[in-house]
């Protein structure tokens, strides 16, 4: 394997810049921690006093450590039973932000005329306001459970089953890549994918060039590109517009 520090904080593996935008037709981001700067599901966690049992969790989940995502993140959702919908709304309106230079990459790649799709083990919650205010084309997400009746507005500890199937795990980003792909008539070389924990490695494999974005060491190592300081635009500096 080639490595090399093209300027500090950026590494690229296996390939010479620069690349044209232009040669793609899609890119692929993961949400927490690669466009927005938490993981939403730790957040939450928050508000019912178990964040530091979450992010344990997820942490080990990112990095690799635990084989079963899925499992995983249904305990993790478990706890969080009893968050209401307004809590909810107080991490959004208070705590997410848009990581550096997502705005100016989402913005090249469109005016490059490629189609943007966001894919996460995270929730509709988050997912649809990122989805509304960058002009993301497509999303595939988790969607958490509410209570009905005397409880209503509450978190159930549970989600809830979509037509494609249950969660949104490694696989399930690496088939919305590929279904992508396939519904705009391109083949998987012509897309990015984005991402920073072990559930985007299948993606990232799937396409044609894949970004590890201030990612976990195993996500790093297997990238093409690893931007490690600065912002998601970085990237700008090695797919040239």
């Amino acid at each position: 394997m080639t490595t090399t520090e093209i300027s500090p904080g950026l590494v690229i593996q296996n390939f010479t810049p620069p690349l044209k935008l232009s040669d793609f037709k899609l890119i692929a981001f993961d949400m927490d921690s690669t466009l927005i700067n938490i993981e939403c599901v730790d957040e939450i966690a928050d508000v019912a006093g178990r964040k530091a049992e979450v992010a344990a969790i997820t942490e080990a989940a990112m990095r690799g450590e635990i084989a079963d995502y899925k499992a995983s993140l249904r305990q993790r959702v478990a706890l969080l039973r009893g968050v209401t919908v307004a809590d909810m709304e107080q991490v959004y309106t208070e705590r997410l932000k848009l990581n550096p230079g997502a705005r100016e990459l989402v913005a090249a790649c469109k005016a490059a005329g490629l189609k943007v799709l966001l894919v996460s083990g995270g929730f509709t919650f988050f997912t649809d306001r990122v989805r509304d205010t960058l002009g993301i084309d497509y999303t595939r997400s988790n969607i958490l459970e509410v209570e009905s009746g005397p409880n209503c507005g509450q978190l159930t500890g549970r989600m809830v089953d979509q037509a494609w199937g249950d969660i949104c795990d490694g696989e399930e980003k690496r088939r919305m890549l590929l279904q992508t792909c396939a519904q705009l008539g391109i083949e998987p070389r012509q897309a990015i994918a984005m991402g920073d924990g072990a559930n985007d490695l299948p993606m990232m494999g799937a396409a044609g060039l894949s970004v590890a974005y201030q990612a976990k060491p195993a996500v790093r190592a297997q990238a093409m590109v690893a931007i490690n300081s600065g912002g998601l635009d970085r990237l700008l500096e090695v797919v040239r517009c």
